[in-house]
């Protein structure tokens, strides 16, 4: 029996589950480069994802001469993978990593741009670089090449735009992650009365540029203080008396205000809402004959301050309701608290169950009943078990026979876990052809279909959308999910024609899903659109491991940036109602 490595030895790095898998990814990307067969990289692939989502630490289930059993990693793999749990190192690694230039793999970031693409211009024009291939896109070198025009210059060059914007952007996931720990430490400094996020982390948009932090104090010097003294500090950008700038070695800007608590409401109003929603409140107030800032109103005749200790002071005196802080993007939510219309938005402790799970059955990393137990004990009430058809090779579709046998092991969870009840769904694969992966006859079995679209992102939007609708008319498809197709900072948006999808789904009753994962989509934008039609939502996480089970908040966070109310998103019903209405 090897002998358990409990510490690295001297030189060695300890490597994350998500290192491991970014080296494996890496491996697919050069091996796809290399023009080597697909079925090595696709290997690759599927070890690097399970080991992302692996709810131990991998390396150290290695150190410890007790290796677990990753999905997809047969001899050669699991290799290869202690090797570099061990070790930290890699020789296969390393040896294509001398073949490839790290720059091609940079390449890759590049929405359209495969390893083919990146192949044939580095054979043909010598490109090893971003940098490189934007000068050329800009020069048009590349239209000479086989297969690529103009447009795939333009493209190329809008691809390398959004990640230059993409890069100044923190996904709402990791501000969250980030900004908890921070709060819980500046929360103990002494005189703290108050301390909350503020800015586009309070409105829940889908990216954070800096992050900005409110906190009521009795001696702000000692808050500052804390702030500026806490590890992984770059440096102070600013030190005022009432605010104060910093950044962090890997990480945002951190702004920091603090006020009197008298003053808390017209403050947090100020820092939460957009530019314009400011704008427009302080227009109401001179309407009113007042100034608003945010130390408070100042009477504009007198000179006098009158402060708002809450927030429902602020909008009070301007003859509005409080407006929730996921609506104050000056899109219509002034208008309607002022003719008390606002909706009252749907709130995660109404949801009763999530519509978008996956097991070790697939791709993910739990088994049907862990995750139904962790999910129990989120207070759900149900959870609709959604692993993936045959089609997505990577993902390790289940075909019908395995289908039979995951409803076998379904029926076992229930008599276990009742009243909680896992539904028998699946994640349905839309091929590029329009049709579906199952037959009618099966799917007419589960006891909620969810469709998707995985590959083929390339085609036209077209095509796309006919795939789209294919799904929405088929009488057994229950569920859009991630419609866009997006993965926020990483993989741009589908271009349906979404008034055509939004029309069909509305007249189907076809669901569509707001992804609670760091896909985000629908996003708000479509949703509302959505909504506006008449079509229904679901919120879901997506979960392929316990740990992501709470991700349905952000897709209700999402819900509530689209105007959603408890009504319209379809899994506030129980189990049963649920299945009523998309039978």
């Amino acid at each position: 029996m090897p002998r358990p490595r409990s510490a690295p030895r001297s030189g060695e790095a300890v490597l994350s589950n998500s290192e491991l898998a970014r080296i494996f990814n890496e491996i697919a990307d050069m091996l796809e480069i290399l023009g080597e067969v697909v079925y090595k990289a696709v290997a690759y692939r599927r070890v690097a994802d399970a080991v992302e989502r692996w709810p131990e630490d991998v390396a150290a289930r290695y150190r410890s001469a007790e290796p677990p059993h990753i999905p997809g990693a047969g001899a050669a793999l699991s290799a290869k993978l202690a090797e570099l749990a061990e070790t930290g190192h890699l020789e296969y690694y390393e040896r294509l990593r001398a073949q490839v230039p790290a720059g091609l793999l940079d390449m890759l970031r590049i929405q359209g741009v495969g390893p083919r693409t990146v192949k044939q211009l580095h054979d043909e024009l010598g490109i090893a670089s971003v940098d490189e291939l934007r000068a050329a896109a800009e020069q048009g070198q590349l239209r000479g090449l086989k297969g690529l025009s103009s447009r795939t210059e333009e493209a190329i060059l809008e691809g390398i735009a959004r990640i230059d914007r993409r890069s100044t952007r923190l996904l709402l996931h990791d501000a969250d992650e980030m900004v908890g720990g921070l709060l819980a430490r500046l929360r103990e400094a002494p005189g703290v009365r108050r301390i909350e996020t503020a800015g586009s982390l309070r409105r829940r948009a889908a990216t954070i540029g800096d992050l900005d932090l409110l906190a009521a104090v009795d001696d702000p010097g000692r808050l500052f203080e804390r702030l500026n003294a806490l590890t992984g500090v770059d440096r102070v950008l600013l030190a005022g008396t009432d605010k104060t700038s910093i950044t962090l070695d890997e990480g945002p800007q951190i702004d920091l205000m603090v006020c009197p608590p008298s003053a808390w409401g017209t403050h947090l109003v100020h820092l939460t809402g957009s530019a314009a929603h400011n704008v427009a409140l302080r227009g109401r107030a001179l309407d009113r004959g007042l100034s608003l800032s945010e130390k408070g109103f100042k009477e504009i005749e007198t000179g006098k301050l009158l402060l708002a200790a809450e927030e429902e002071e602020v909008y009070a005196r301007l003859d509005l309701a409080w407006i929730p802080p996921e609506l104050r993007e000056d899109d219509g939510e002034i208008q309607a608290a002022e003719a008390g219309e606002l909706p009252e938005l749907v709130r995660l402790d109404e949801v009763r169950g999530d519509t978008h799970v996956h097991s070790d059955w697939t791709d993910g990393v739990d088994s049907i009943e862990v995750m139904a137990r962790a999910a129990r004990d989120l207070g759900r009430a149900y959870m609709v078990l959604t692993d993936h058809s045959p089609s997505l090779g990577i993902a390790r579709g289940l075909s019908p026979d395995r289908v039979e046998e995951q409803g076998a092991e379904i029926a076992r969870v229930n008599s276990l876990l009742g009243p909680f009840r896992v539904l028998h769904g699946t994640e349905l694969e839309i091929r590029a052809d329009a049709t579906l992966d199952y037959p009618d006859e099966l799917l007419a079995r589960f006891d909620v279909v969810i469709a998707s679209i995985h590959t083929g992102r390339g085609q036209p939007s077209d095509q796309l959308t006919r795939r789209a609708l294919a799904a929405a008319e088929n009488p057994h498809v229950d569920i859009l999910a991630h419609p866009t197709g997006r993965i926020v900072n990483r993989r741009d948006p589908l271009g349906l024609d979404w008034p055509r999808v939004f029309e069909a789904a509305a007249r189907t009753g076809t669901l569509l899903e707001m992804n609670g994962s760091p896909r985000l989509d629908l996003d708000e934008h479509l949703a509302r659109a959505a909504a506006r039609v008449g079509a229904r939502l679901v919120v879901a996480s997506d979960a392929h491991r316990t740990e992501e089970l709470p991700q349905l908040a952000y897709g209700v966070s999402m819900a509530r940036r689209a105007w959603l109310t408890a009504d319209q998103v379809a899994n506030t019903r129980g189990a049963a109602d649920l299945m009523k209405l998309v039978e």
